[in-house]
């Protein structure tokens, strides 16, 4: 099979973890006899250097013509005195609502050889913790009407409004009561519902969707404020959880950061068709670009979502997870998840590393 596969690179380590996760996408083809073509794209602050713009045209255009798309990271200090419209960040908020992406699925698994790289105690994860966040991605906060200026009394303000409509609720909802019928059968549904209006909306549509369309999940609710603490209290405990766009972004770092690293964990956008965005959740980490020593795994594992989620190639996908697991038990570790006895390698290195061992 013949697949075209957009990569946006983007800024500070995106290179260097895109070139890592390419190199196992080839062998994979190999291995598969598969044909990737990656063509690279702008996106982010290298794209505002380069066109004076976060998403040029040329990208959008080639994304939507791709297969699927493999993003790196944007962002980083350099652009950080730039207006809000003008950021990097706008790049990846406007490629996602260009490609029609409304949700974002987000696996945070700690694997078995990271037990010990967990900040948690060691009783606190035993069981192992899997947690798949899905965040609504193309609506609230994020989103809404943003006001800026001076009020009546003379003070400067900025305002930003929270809205969702049902039909973007139900449709999220749609994609969390799939997972959960594929695995435990149950969701839990995060909200601010004792003080946002948008939230109390939030609640009854989760419940009314699951009711109608779903009636063998479960759904219970838990404060955006009681889940944060719940997840490092006891994580092993969720399994699906559906949230709203700036809750999922915050509640699936603070996940990430259980499971040991948040280099370690990838995340997929998708919406009605196939074609679906690719990354890893962590930023571009400009302090450590260029030097070799970034985790490419979340990457590597972000391919390896495209493969089974856009392309349907789940043996391909499961020999990735294998790859990476064989190379994480032989002792290998960048730098973020290395501990004493440890070997420790870069990034290019640990990417040549679970090529090898697919």
């Amino acid at each position: 099979m013949k697949y075209e596969i957009a990569v946006l690179d983007g800024d500070g380590i995106g290179p260097e973890i895109c070139a890592g996760a390419l190199r196992v996408l080839e062998k994979i083809g190999q291995k598969y006899q598969h044909i990737f073509n990656f063509t690279h794209f702008d996106i982010g602050g290298c794209a505002i250097d380069k066109w004076g713009e976060p998403l040029p045209r040329k990208t959008v255009d080639g994304c939507l013509k791709s297969d699927s798309v493999l993003l790196g990271a944007v962002g980083g200090y350099k652009w950080d005195s730039l207006s809000g419209d003008k950021r990097p960040e706008k790049g990846l908020l406007g490629i996602r609502k260009a490609m029609g992406l409304y949700s974002n699925v987000r696996p945070a698994k700690l694997w078995k050889s990271l037990a010990e790289a967990s900040p948690l105690k060691r009783e606190l994860v035993k069981d192992g913790v899997e947690i798949i966040i899905v965040r609504e991605l193309t609506g609230g906060i994020y989103f809404g009407k943003r006001e800026s200026g001076v009020d009546e009394t003379g003070a400067e303000f900025a305002s930003d409004t929270e809205k969702y409509t049902v039909p973007e609720i139900e449709r999220i909802m749609k994609i969390a009561c799939e997972l959960a019928l594929k695995r435990g059968k149950k969701v839990v549904s995060v909200d601010k519902a004792n003080v946002l209006e948008s939230s109390r909306l939030w609640r009854r549509t989760v419940h009314a969707y699951a009711q109608k369309y779903y009636p063998e999940i479960t759904v219970e609710d838990v404060l955006v404020d009681n889940m944060a603490m719940q997840i490092v209290k006891n994580p092993a405990q969720f399994d699906v959880v559906v949230t709203s766009n700036i809750f999922g972004d915050i509640l699936s770092d603070e996940a990430a950061q259980v499971t040991g690293s948040i280099g370690m964990l990838a995340s997929s956008s998708l919406g009605d068709g196939t074609r679906g965005l690719y990354e890893p959740i962590h930023g571009s980490a400009p302090d450590i670009a260029g030097k070799d020593i970034a985790n490419p795994i979340a990457t590597i594992l972000a391919a390896a979502m495209m493969l089974r989620d856009s392309f349907g190639l789940t043996e391909e996908y499961a020999a990735i997870e294998n790859a990476v697991q064989k190379t994480l038990d032989g002792g290998w570790r960048t730098a973020d998840i290395f501990k004493e006895g440890d070997k420790k390698v870069g990034c290019a290195k640990m990417a040549e590393l679970i090529a090898e061992n697919i």
